[in-house]
């Protein structure tokens, strides 16, 4: 009996230090969040500058800046389609002072077509909040002479693997929805990855490629100035500040949509209070009207919904696109 008692005692004692430990844990975090920031703080980006993850990031940081009480800077790491900077977030120190401009590719494409990610999406990056919903518009250079979704298929049939296609990165959305068209459509093109959005559009200026799927923000300038053709659009319905392009679907073939992503993450084991302070200042930002009215104007619809509405989100994207990229049949690596 009295064995019974000392185990009792042991129990007693080990659930004691136990919550001793986790309050003190917790009492550490909030006073970690209380004191956040302190210094300044760093939105890694995944791609060169000129791209849409690039802009949006850089308008948040801006404005974060005036509101958050420290400087916000944006850092470019270009390469792998966004792997890179994914690493060095995902390995930074999980204190709220690096942050990562996550994209659709980072969560739900690359690790179906990859089996060598130095980082894993869902333990080592924690979801912040997703910054808006990005539909692509098909944009060809001029000296093809398509008008539109159809006529590129008939342009496309008639040349079997003769036109060359850009995207932003292998596995980024940009890449899977030109693969994922060119199965809709059954036609063949090559594929061309680049380090970021702004070095493809460089070669589609210059019409070393001739197709890019790509966000408005980073190409309707050149399309309003006569250098670029717009095709369609890749949403579902027609997008609300630019009612006169046609969707892809609308122009025979039914059903497509792809529509890519960005947000903010941080490193995994960042303590949920910073999280939430970070959360409620770009949630704060996306809803500043200059801003919002920008980003809807360039082909972004603000979200800047919480963590859980984020992670439910990547969980809906990982199960659509895993099926892009088996439908498409984009190998693993």
């Amino acid at each position: 009996q009295s064995m019974t008692y000392q185990n009792i005692g042991r129990a007693f004692n080990w659930t004691c230090a136990l919550l001793l430990v986790a309050a003190a844990g917790s009492a550490q975090a909030q006073a970690q969040a209380q004191a956040y920031p302190s210094k300044q703080i760093r939105i890694r980006v995944g791609f060169a500058p000129g791209g849409a993850t690039d802009i949006v990031a850089r308008l948040i940081a801006q404005e974060m800046t005036k509101g958050i009480g420290q400087q916000v800077v944006v850092d470019n790491r270009a390469g792998a389609g966004g792997v890179i900077a994914a690493e060095l977030a995902a390995k930074a120190p999980a204190d709220g002072y690096t942050l990562f401009a996550c994209t659709t590719g980072i969560f739900a494409i690359l690790p179906f077509i990859s089996n060598k990610l130095p980082y894993d999406p869902e333990k080592d990056l924690a979801p912040v909040t997703q910054t808006g919903s990005l539909p692509y518009i098909i944009v060809l250079h001029p000296s093809l002479p398509a008008r539109n979704v159809r006529e590129f298929i008939a342009l496309a049939k008639a040349r079997p693997g003769q036109i060359n296609y850009a995207s932003s990165g292998i596995g980024t959305a940009s890449h899977l929805s030109g693969e994922y068209f060119a199965s809709s459509a059954k036609i063949s093109m090559t594929h061309v990855p680049y380090k970021g959005t702004g070095n493809a559009m460089a070669d589609l200026l210059t019409g070393q490629v001739v197709l890019l799927f790509d966000q408005p923000v980073s190409s309707m300038a050149h399309v309003r100035a006569g250098k670029l053709r717009v095709l369609g659009i890749t949403s579902a319905q027609r997008f609300s500040t630019m009612p006169d392009i046609p969707t892809v679907a609308e122009q025979g073939l039914p059903g497509f949509e792809t529509v890519s992503w960005s947000g903010i993450c941080a490193p995994g084991a960042t303590p949920r209070p910073v999280i939430n302070r970070v959360q409620s200042e770009v949630a704060r930002v996306l809803k500043v009207a200059e801003i919002r009215d920008r980003l809807l104007r360039d082909g972004i619809e603000p979200v800047g919904g919480t963590p859980e509405e984020f992670q439910a989100h990547i969980k809906r994207e990982m199960q659509k696109w895993s099926k892009v990229v088996r439908d498409a049949k984009v190998g693993a690596q």
